[in-house]
């Protein structure tokens, strides 16, 4: 898929499409969400054991709410992450949209990614260090760790009720990096066009699922990587969520 339909079918479609599956997938965990509210938006910093990550915090004026965790794609915290942020807290959450690449500095890396090529290795060579960057071992799963206690010490955020979590695209893998480890806080996790899912390396996020006990949901583009085609490219997937007993929907969509 090229770089310009990526982002025309994230910025207006899947946008639309994530927020609202997200919101779904959220309230089977932690109930009904409630009508439409005012969220109020902070730019806020949050300490880990390699930094402080910048991230963006929304939630509704009022009251205490289920937090989510949103992963972004490779381009990071940008305006139309938060703007998903936004629509998920309006539905009555305390949603945190964390800078994926703090290590590498703050966000953000892109405003958009309209003028950013795969094909170019300039561009290439300016990308594949940040996804190093959290693509790291262990690196997801301690951010993952931070966030949940950060938004556990918040007053807008009801701990009561399971955090969920969702990812696009690189995000996907690391929704199963934060469930598996925060098993017991993360109630649904939820990955959109998911790269990576399922890996030959021993570190394959698919390998985790034994270890996650979150209501699962994985949203598959019919043309998600093409190179391997149909039904076995997820069969490893399906297969370890059936062993495991794990809760989990897979739908495929046409692209």
């Amino acid at each position: 898929m090229t770089n310009e339909e990526m982002d025309r079918q994230q910025d207006l479609g899947r946008r639309d499409f994530v927020a609202m599956s997200v919101a779904g997938g959220v309230v089977a965990a932690a109930g009904t969400a409630s009508a439409a509210v005012e969220v109020v938006e902070k730019d806020v910093e949050i300490k880990t054991p390699d930094g402080t990550c910048d991230a963006a915090f929304f939630h509704p004026k009022s009251g205490s709410h289920p937090g989510v965790i949103i992963w972004t794609d490779a381009f990071g915290l940008r305006p139309s992450m938060r703007g998903i942020g936004k629509r998920i807290s309006a539905e009555g959450y305390s949603v945190l949209v964390p800078n994926p690449y703090y290590r590498k500095g703050k966000s953000p890396m892109w405003t958009d990614a309209s003028g950013f090529s795969f094909a170019n290795q300039e561009d290439r060579a300016k990308l594949n260090p940040l996804m190093a960057s959290i693509g790291a071992d262990g690196a997801a799963e301690t951010d993952a760790v931070a966030y949940v206690e950060w938004l556990d010490s918040q007053k807008q955020v009801n701990k009561n009720k399971k955090i969920g979590t969702q990812g696009y695209c690189m995000g996907g893998p690391l929704v199963m990096r934060t469930c598996a480890a925060v098993a017991d806080r993360i109630g649904a996790g939820g990955s959109f066009h998911g790269g990576g899912l399922v890996t030959g390396n021993p570190n394959s996020p698919h390998l985790l699922v034994p270890k996650i006990k979150a209501r699962m949901y994985f949203g598959i583009s019919a043309n998600d990587d093409p190179k391997q085609e149909g039904d076995n490219k997820w069969k490893a997937l399906r297969d370890a969520a059936a062993e495991s007993h794990l809760v989990a929907e897979f739908e495929v969509y046409k692209s």
